[in-house]
């Protein structure tokens, strides 16, 4: 596991994004309360990720011959802390920009390359991904959506589930069985684009514990696709999907969920202390812990990005930070709950409370969105060579 990370730092080049992105943030969102900027990756808001588009920071580590900034990706972790810090509303270009577009860079031709990635550039092009199935979960070797070979493309038919933004995004990347059987496994399975807007394609929102509705069901019935909806090989969907998860679970969002919520908690002890309340030393004891952990995955996290800008895949390395980055988060709201408790007479400032009640409420997917905790450790141990 020693050979897996190593201590990297951030070039200065890309250091030097972060003060003018913040000048951008202060500018374009001003103050958020903390109930929502804890929204952040939920956040949709196309208006915000063209202004961010404009700036030439959407695609920022695509090439400069679609619209991408050309950055490593050092630029696009700074630009990502930056914007989960204040909780800016990132959802609507956020897996077409982190995801779908470098796995189009990657995989696609060069009509696809040259059709999706200066639209995603621009976030004129908001990309869902088609994975979990109501009948297989974070089991993706047993999806049984089905894509047929026919004279003009493709008939597609099957449902995907927890499907983020399916509802207000204009393509799916899926992952879909193309020959053989559930019972075959990795084998058989391809990835395809899909319009949103065919004939045959049904989107149903679903409502989570928090009240809002940013999952979705998508039901295929019979949808035409042409040939050129297949990206990579055919086949080879299992081994692209897999570089693909490597991007989703590396980055800083993975440890940053609940940030906002520990700096409102930050603040408030700061300014009882100025006020000359006491500051317990079980507080102090929890801040420094949190911190120190925070601080750690990060260096983590940071190594990961060393490996992607090398051009590696660090699949199970990016499973193992997930998992151990998801576990924080879901941390993070209990420890401050628990320490709120004990200060009952002094008050809590409502906006601190909404933001621990909602924080509270969606901590629980933290550990299911991108590859559920299970999942992730068989994926390590497979590593390890444990299994």
């Amino acid at each position: 596991m020693i050979d897996w990370f190593s201590l990297t730092r951030i070039p200065p080049e890309d250091e030097a994004l972060r003060a003018p992105v913040r000048s951008f943030l202060r500018d374009a969102l001003g103050y958020r309360a903390p109930a929502k900027a804890a929204r952040s990756w939920l956040g949709f808001d196309a208006s915000f990720s063209r202004e961010l588009a404009e700036q030439g920071w959407v695609g920022l580590t695509l090439p400069k011959e679609y619209g991408g900034g050309g950055r490593s990706p050092f630029a696009r972790f700074v630009l990502v802390e930056e914007l989960l810090a204040v909780g800016a509303p990132v959802s609507a270009h956020w897996i077409a920009d982190r995801q779908s577009g470098p796995l189009i860079a990657r995989y696609g031709t060069r009509e696809q390359r040259a059709f999706y990635l200066p639209r995603i550039c621009a976030a004129d092009a908001f990309f869902c991904i088609g994975l979990s199935e109501p009948s297989a979960g974070s089991d993706l070797a047993s999806i049984r959506t089905r894509a047929l070979r026919t004279s003009t493309g493709w008939r597609l038919s099957g449902r995907k589930i927890w499907t983020t933004n399916a509802d207000k995004s204009h393509y799916m990347i899926a992952l879909v069985r193309t020959s053989g059987t559930a019972d075959d496994r990795h084998r058989g399975l391809s990835q395809l684009f899909i319009d949103l807007s065919l004939p045959g394609v049904s989107i149903a929102p679903i409502e989570d514990i928090a009240g809002d509705r940013h999952f979705s069901e998508v039901t295929f019935d019979d949808v035409e696709l042409s040939h050129d909806a297949l990206i990579g090989t055919e086949g080879a969907g299992w081994e692209q999907v897999t570089a693909e998860l490597a991007f989703e679970r590396s980055g800083p969002e993975r440890i940053y969920s609940s940030v906002v919520l520990l700096e409102a908690w930050l603040r408030m002890l700061r300014v009882a202390n100025c006020a000359g309340q006491e500051v317990s030393s079980s507080e102090r004891r929890a801040l420094g812990a949190l911190v120190t952990e925070l601080a750690a995955l990060r260096e983590l996290s940071l190594s990961l990005t060393g490996r992607l800008a090398r051009g590696e895949s660090p699949v199970t390395e990016a499973a193992l930070v997930k998992d151990l980055g998801t576990s924080f988060e879901q941390s993070v709201p209990t420890v401050i709950g628990d320490l709120l408790g004990a200060r009952p007479l002094q008050g809590i400032e409502s906006s601190l409370a909404d933001a621990l009640a909602y924080v509270t409420k969606i901590a629980p997917s933290y550990s299911l969105r991108g590859g559920t905790r299970e999942i992730l450790r068989g994926m390590i141990a497979r590593g390890l060579g444990l299994r």
